[in-house]
C-alpha cells in the first residue's frame, strides 16, 4: 500500500479580519480540503476538523453511553456547537459569532496543528496557557507513560 500520511503540526500567528474571517495557514490548506468543521474545544479554544476526522470524532461521540452525565455533556459541548464552514478562494473561513465569543477571540489568534485537528486560540490566552503548561510538562509526561507516551 502506498498512501500519504498527512499531519497538521506547528503554531502560526494569524489575525481575524473585520468580516470575522480567519485565513488558515497555507501549510494546512492542501491537507484539510475545501470544507471543515469548527466547534468548541476545551480550555476555551476552538477546534477545526477535516470532514474525515469529524466523521471519526462524531462516531466516537455517538457511541458514548447516554446513561452517563459526563458523556452526554461532552457530546453536547462538541456536537451542538459544531458548524460546517467552507474555505474561500484565499483559504479563509468565517468564524460564527457564538464560537468567536466562546473562545474570546479578538483580532490576534494562534492556529495550532495537533496532528489530526487544528486549534484556534486567542493569542494572549495561548501565551498564558503555553507558559503554564510548560511548567508542568515533566509531571504530565510521567502520567502519560502508562498510555505509551
Amino acid at each position: 500500500m502506498n498512501f500519504e500520511i498527512k499531519m497538521l503540526i506547528g503554531q502560526y500567528q494569524h489575525t481575524i479580519d473585520s468580516k470575522k474571517r480567519l485565513a488558515l495557514p497555507v501549510k494546512f490548506r492542501g491537507e484539510i480540503g475545501n470544507k471543515v468543521i469548527i466547534t468548541k474545544g476545551v480550555e476555551n479554544c476552538l477546534v477545526i476538523y477535516t470532514e474525515k476526522e469529524w466523521e471519526v470524532m462524531s462516531q466516537k461521540l455517538g457511541n458514548l453511553p447516554i446513561s452517563q452525565t459526563e458523556a452526554r455533556s461532552f457530546a453536547r459541548h462538541l456536537l451542538a456547537s459544531a458548524m460546517e464552514v467552507a474555505l474561500d478562494k484565499l483559504g479563509r473561513i468565517l468564524i460564527p459569532d457564538y464560537l468567536k465569543e466562546y473562545a474570546a477571540l479578538k483580532k490576534d489568534v494562534v492556529v495550532c496543528g495537533l496532528s489530526n485537528r487544528l486549534e484556534v486560540w486567542d493569542e494572549q490566552k495561548w501565551q498564558a496557557y503555553s507558559k503554564q503548561a510548560e511548567k508542568g510538562v515533566e509531571e504530565i509526561v510521567s502520567k502519560l507513560g502508562p498510555l505509551g507516551i
